[in-house]
């Protein structure tokens, strides 16, 4: 199986042209005949919780139907995030596309101390098995949460997948928590982070790779957009960036 992060720098709050910006990397993950690609946290808006009310939106939004399309022709996975609304509030959320199937919504359970001023906490779904394997995701702050991985792991999952918003203070911490995680429970694991700016926060790129023992097989930089592609069944990754050309590693 190949998985594919995409590394982005959001424009705030414009989702036309973050949408554009999404179609590109994902063309580029279908090229290279991924999976599933996988975008940060709130990746279609940026993370701006003052914004989020007001952009809130449904998995039934007509202005993602294009990528349900992509999923739909190309057999690709493609998970991206937004804010949600529902009957209780605003979720932050990520929105997978599965191929020739509903979309599903999965919303952040466990919230960042002070993001329950502007978000509720909203239902997770459960691993998807794609391929022969089980996929568990996770949004961000969730990772911090032992009882979080602990399920995924006891669902089955073998390939653990972490959507964030992580700034130059705090990536590293999550860096060393999700490659604990991998080797915890021997899951390929995975984590797409944003570089730039987006809301109050300097964002710190290093969207990484580590096989099922910990292991850091790839890692983005810390400025240029880009992806990075890992084959489960070779452990071979790629690395595709704005200012490099292709290159790969075992």
């Amino acid at each position: 199986m190949k998985i594919c992060i995409a590394q982005t720098e959001p424009i705030k709050g414009d989702i036309p042209k973050n949408i554009e910006n999404h179609m590109k990397w994902i063309n580029l993950a279908v090229e290279n005949k991924a999976d599933i690609i996988i975008f940060p946290e709130l990746s279609i808006t940026g993370y701006e919780p003052e914004l989020a009310k007001e952009l809130a939106t449904t998995q039934y939004d007509d202005r993602f139907d294009e990528f349900q399309s992509i999923s739909d022709s190309n057999k690709i996975i493609i998970a991206f995030g937004l804010p949600t609304k529902n009957e209780s509030g605003t979720c932050i959320s990520m929105i997978i596309c599965q191929p020739n199937q509903d979309k599903i919504t999965y919303s952040k359970e466990h919230l960042h101390p002070g993001e329950e001023v502007y978000f509720v906490s909203g239902p997770n779904s459960i691993p998807i098995t794609f391929k022969n394997n089980i996929l568990a995701f996770a949004i961000c702050y969730e990772t911090s949460i032992p009882k979080h991985s602990k399920k995924a792991f006891e669902s089955g999952a073998n390939i653990y997948i972490a959507s964030v918003l992580n700034s130059v203070k705090g990536v590293d911490k999550d860096i060393n928590r999700i490659s604990d995680i991998a080797k915890q429970y021997k899951m390929t694991a995975v984590m797409a982070n944003f570089v730039g700016r987006s809301g109050t926060y300097d964002c710190a790129g290093k969207s990484s790779i580590w096989n099922n023992e910990g292991l850091l097989l790839r890692q983005l930089n810390s400025k240029n957009e880009g992806l990075a592609i890992i084959d489960t069944n070779t452990n071979e990754t790629l690395e595709i960036t704005k200012k490099s050309s292709p290159n790969t590693q075992v």
